[in-house]
Order: C-alpha cells, then structure tokens, then sequence
C-alpha cells in the first residue's frame, strides 16, 4: 500500500474543495419539517441537508469526489483541520450502505479516474483498499462473529458516555470540534471518528455500549454491520484482538501531528501533567497501566510498556492521580 505517503497534514494555503450538495425536494422537506417537529431537543441539525435522496442524486456526489477530491484524497486522508469537515473525503458511505449505489461501479470510477491520468496511485489504492479491502472485512467479521460480537468487553471498561459526546460544553478543542462536526453534518471522517472520539472513548474506558449506541444514533452512514466492529473491534479494543491486532491509543501528539486542533486548545498539547496538560497524554498512560496485565504482552506495545519501564513510580502515581481526578470530574 501507499499509506507512507497519505498522512500529510493539511497546509494553512491549502484549496479545500467544497462539498457536493443535493438540494432537497418536496417530499424531503416535508420529513424535515416534521421531524423539527416533533424531536426537537434531539441531537442533530437538521439544516442544512445537503444528502442526496436519490440515485441520481447519489451518482452525483460520487462524480463530485472522482473528479475534485480524489486527486488529492490519498495525500490528506488521515488530516483534520478547524472549521473544514469535508476536506477531500468521499462522503458517500451513506450511499453505499443504502444501495443507491454500489462498491463495483465506486471502485470502477476510481480506476478510471487512474487510467486517465485523473488522480494519483497513491489516492486510487487508499480508496479502493478501503471500499473493496476495509469495508468488505467488516462485513465479514459481522457475518461471523454476530450476535455475541455485541455484547464483547475485553477490557472491562465501564464508565458512562460524557455528555460532550452530546454536545455540553468541553475544553478539549479538538472533541468540540469532531462533535460539532458530528451534530451539523451526521457526518465525521474516519480519522475524527478513530483517532479523537474514538480514542478518548478507548483510554477514558467507557462503557463499548454506550459508544456504539452514540454512533449508530448520530452518523447518517452507520448501519449496524458496519458501525459495530469498527467502534467495537478497530476502535476499542473490545473483541480482544479478532478484528485487529493492538488497541488504537494514542496521546495528544498524534492529534497535534495531523492536525491544526491543538493550537486553539485550552490545553497544551507538549504538556504531559499538571492543569495544562492536554488529557490525551496522562489518559494514555493511565490507560496502558490499568490494562498493563492483559495487553503487555502484545507485541505491538512493546515500544510503549518499554516506556512504562521507564517511568519512576512517583510519575506513574502522578499520572493515575490526575487521570482518575480528571475522569471523576467528568462523571
């Protein structure tokens, strides 16, 4: 693959596409009237609604990313940026899991559009790996792991869903602004939704329900089969291993490398305790230490626990104290 060449952080002179947008037809206006109606204090805008709600409406935001996202989707795949949602994503999960259109003729127009010279490889094999490659391995874990798959916590983790993850008030800038994100579009890129709500889930220790219950609820593209073993499996750690071979966790310098989060933060990102340090760093390792009996020995932590090693106990007891006083608080 070409993954060494798609982790670029998004430059500040960068041109950002804008997002295709369907403009909504009578029948869609009247749905959204009436769920105004009678939901309103639920999470989610319902304005703007920019989703397609037919296939042609579909093809069309798939044209949309073949011709001016794809070129440069490969190179910033894994970016986030402060105010740009979109960036150069497909945006058609949606479409895909609904059968307005299907993974064939997606992966076709992303191979033509390498034929003709239209987009990179590095763009073309990223995509078609996650439609062809991800998203069909997904399904087949769900096939053969479900029902028992939903109910697995192999990290005992307990603790409730903070209420940010519904939109209260959080210093963290970058939760704020994946929620936010979330709230406005029903929508957040796979490395919003892995790498910052999906990581603080997987080191605060909350409760796997409750996080798959929160995004089945607030993404337009979550359908069950697909939404389960990514937060279960890929993002939590809660099979065990079955889908993937380490748990996803990460401190805040991950975030501040891909990102511009960081620099609008109350926190301070390079500071790892005391009242400015950004929760991602002592909530990482407070959460390789609570788990150090079970997941020491996966070879693909080794680099970390050798860290742990390292560290005096006085450092390791500062970093479960302020994590513990940082959870409670949240509680």
């Amino acid at each position: 693959n070409f993954d060494h060449d798609n982790r670029k952080k998004i430059p500040n002179d960068l041109k950002i596409p804008q997002p295709c947008q369907s403009k909504p037809d009578a029948l869609t206006c009247q749905v959204m009237t009436e769920v105004g109606q009678q939901f309103k204090s639920h999470f989610g805008d319902i304005d703007p609604f920019i989703f397609a709600t037919s296939r042609q409406g579909a093809l069309k935001h798939l044209k949309h990313f073949i011709t001016h996202n794809l070129p440069q989707f490969g190179d910033y795949q894994d970016a986030m940026a402060t105010n740009e949602p979109w960036l150069f994503h497909a945006h058609i999960g949606l479409y895909l899991n609904n059968g307005m259109i299907t993974p064939k003729e997606v992966i076709d127009a992303a191979e033509q559009a390498y034929e003709s010279g239209e987009a990179p490889i590095n763009a073309v094999e990223g995509f078609i790996r996650q439609v062809l490659g991800w998203r069909e391995y997904i399904r087949g874990i769900y096939w053969l792991k479900m029902p028992e798959y939903a109910d697995l916590n192999f990290l005992q983790a307990k603790r409730a869903l903070p209420s940010f993850y519904w939109g209260t008030e959080t210093k963290m800038h970058c939760l704020s602004e994946c929620v936010a994100n979330t709230k406005e579009n029903a929508y957040a890129h796979h490395i919003q939704r892995l790498m910052v709500l999906g990581n603080f889930a997987l080191i605060a220790g909350i409760d796997p329900k409750a996080v798959n219950e929160w995004y089945w609820l607030v993404y337009a593209d979550a359908y069950q089969w697909v939404e389960l073993p990514n937060v279960s499996g890929m993002t939590l750690f809660a099979d065990g291993g079955i889908l993937g071979s380490k748990p996803y966790a990460a401190s805040g310098a991950y975030i501040h490398k891909m990102s511009n989060y960081c620099k609008d933060c109350h926190y301070n990102v390079k500071t790892k305790l005391g009242e400015e340090a950004c929760p991602f760093n002592y909530l990482y390792w407070d959460f390789l230490l609570r788990n150090q009996k079970i997941l020491e020995k996966n070879p693909r932590l080794a680099l970390a626990y050798n860290h742990i090693k390292k560290k005096s106990p006085t450092e390791k007891k500062a970093i479960q104290s302020q994590s513990l006083a940082f959870l409670e608080a949240l509680d």
